[in-house]
């Protein structure tokens, strides 16, 4: 049989599919650690990100906002997370003047050379 043969064959002539097993979607979410992006408008929005840092995410924070109105907050939701984020091992890292990076204990921040 050709190629074009073998490609369309009559419904009769192809195989039986494969039964699937499909996976509850929870068991699926659960495995994996998903990345979030935040934003930091006050000292408050720190437990915010804290919990779910705790919850096993990462989070990118954007502190711009924050920073541009009243740097005294700006600081104390950073020393906030950093506090929390030591008790529980996490990460924290500043990316540019904008951004914050808080990880949890599974996961780590390289600060090292580019490769």
């Amino acid at each position: 049989m050709s190629i074009f043969g073998s490609l369309f064959k009559r419904k009769e002539e192809q195989a039986e599919p494969e039964e699937m097993t499909e996976l509850p979607a929870e068991q699926e979410a659960s495995d994996h650690t998903k990345v979030m992006i935040e934003k930091i408008d006050m000292v408050g929005d720190a437990d915010r990100i804290v919990r779910k840092v705790r919850s096993g995410n990462i989070v990118i924070a954007n502190i711009k906002h924050l920073k541009e109105q009243n740097m005294d907050e700006l600081k104390q939701a950073i020393s906030k997370i950093r506090s929390s984020a030591a008790m529980f091992n996490g990460d924290i890292a500043g990316v540019g003047d904008e951004w914050l990076i808080v990880t949890p204990s599974t996961a780590r921040i390289h600060r090292g050379e580019t490769a």
